[in-house]
């Protein structure tokens, strides 16, 4: 594809965030389901010594973006271990579905 045809696909989209989402919510744990059509990604905050976490944020993602922010999460992950050294996760925290620190 020619660098002429590459400029006219680039789409600029501008990102607004609102007064609700803007400071973010700390979760740190997640759960995932998924069917056909659709990924769920629940993000979770389990306080400490509790046995009850509460869904901070829902995302609902279509397989392929699923697999794109799947992607995209290993790329920032790779140049973050670049710049401070690898990510050592805990024991029982490397499984799916494990705690998110």
């Amino acid at each position: 594809m020619s660098e002429e045809k590459a400029e006219k696909r680039a789409v600029k989209v501008e990102v607004v965030l609102g007064d609700d989402v803007k400071n973010g919510s700390y979760v740190n744990l997640a759960r995932i389901f998924h069917n056909q059509t659709e990924f769920i990604l629940d993000a979770l905050f389990l306080p400490p010594q509790s046995r009850q976490a509460t869904v901070r944020s829902r995302l609902l993602l279509s397989p392929l973006h699923a697999k794109l922010l799947h992607a995209a999460l290993g790329q920032n992950l790779s140049v973050y271990e670049e710049k401070f050294g690898a990510i050592q996760p805990r024991r029982g925290e490397d499984e799916p579905g494990g705690v998110l620190h």
